[in-house]
């Protein structure tokens, strides 16, 4: 294993067992996401993964129904929130991190390549000079490799690009918050469609994570439930995925994979949310600015995606 970064992790998640993470998930329908709360047991210190903003884009409206249950389970816990951690800048949900900066303090933070993101969109948006595309938006910025700490527990961040530039999964403890990268295995891999997405990237992220130990927990950010399975579900193991993911198990090969997600790509409709999500999630869930009448506006391009 010549990688550096995932040689981290490998050797992370073969000693966690003396430091097992607590995963408490959060489960919002409309937009099938999950949110994960994630401490370590013996200093209560804890991050937030994935957080959603209640939105209804036909009344131009947020709320805080799919995200109060957190803040609430954070609190009768005895938690204390260091961070408020994106695996990407999100296409089918808005981002609940700066509400819940503001209820529990925290920093907010995502991979470092949400810059070039940053440049597609704020092109694609028309946000002006004032926008700035050099991820400062965000309190931290994630490289490949980084290591950092959830009280007692340590974290590695590992770049997943494919679905986006910016993807990472975090590795905390025996457990890694995979994002968009891959879903149940009886669901597959995420979409590499968009602006900057590629497909044979996305299959080295794939191929990269699941060199990780056949027993390592993976933490989903959605589920849609396919044919065939009457409930949600969003946790598997590396073993698992191996053996019965229908798009990546052992044995496909890269451009077998590729033939397949573009092949499937091409009959996907676009995100019900990603115009007002992108936007916002871009600007690490901040509105865009208000205009001199102290609203703030979402932009709709047309003809553009």
């Amino acid at each position: 294993m010549a990688d550096a970064a995932l040689e981290k992790a490998y050797a992370q998640v073969t000693v966690a067992r003396s430091g097992v993470p607590v995963v408490r998930a959060f489960f919002d329908a409309p937009t099938f996401t999950v949110t994960y709360v994630v401490h370590d047991a013996e200093t209560l210190r804890a991050a937030v993964i994935d957080s959603v903003l209640t939105f209804d884009p036909a009344a131009g409206r947020t709320g805080h129904e799919a995200i109060d249950p957190v803040i609430a389970y954070i609190d009768e816990q005895g938690l204390s929130v260091d961070w408020h951690l994106e695996t990407h800048a999100h296409a089918d949900h808005l981002s609940a991190a700066p509400y819940l900066q503001q209820k529990l303090g925290g920093q907010i933070a995502i991979g470092a390549h949400i810059c070039e993101v940053q440049q597609t969109f704020g092109s694609l948006f028309n946000a002006g000079a004032d926008f700035r595309r050099d991820g400062s938006d965000f309190d931290h910025l994630w490289s490949d490799g980084d290591q950092f700490m959830i009280g007692n527990l340590a974290v590695t961040v590992l770049h997943v690009p494919g679905h986006t530039p910016a993807c990472v999964a975090y590795v905390i403890g025996d457990a890694v918050f995979v994002g968009d990268t891959m879903f149940m295995p009886d669901y597959g891999t995420a979409r590499a469609d968009f602006p900057g997405g590629d497909a044979r990237t996305l299959f080295r992220s794939l191929r990269r994570l699941l060199e990780l130990p056949p027993e390592t927990r993976l933490f989903l950010c959605h589920d849609y439930l396919p044919a065939g399975r009457d409930r949600y579900m969003w946790e598997t193991t590396v073993g698992d995925q191996r053996r019965t993911n229908i798009h990546a198990h052992d044995g496909v090969s890269e451009d077998e994979f590729v033939a397949m997600r573009e092949a499937r790509d091409a009959t996907l409709a676009m995100p019900r949310l990603i115009l007002p999500s992108v936007q916002v999630n871009m600007r690490a869930g901040h509105m865009p600015p208000p205009d001199d009448n102290g609203v703030s506006y979402l932009k709709i391009p047309i003809n553009q995606l």
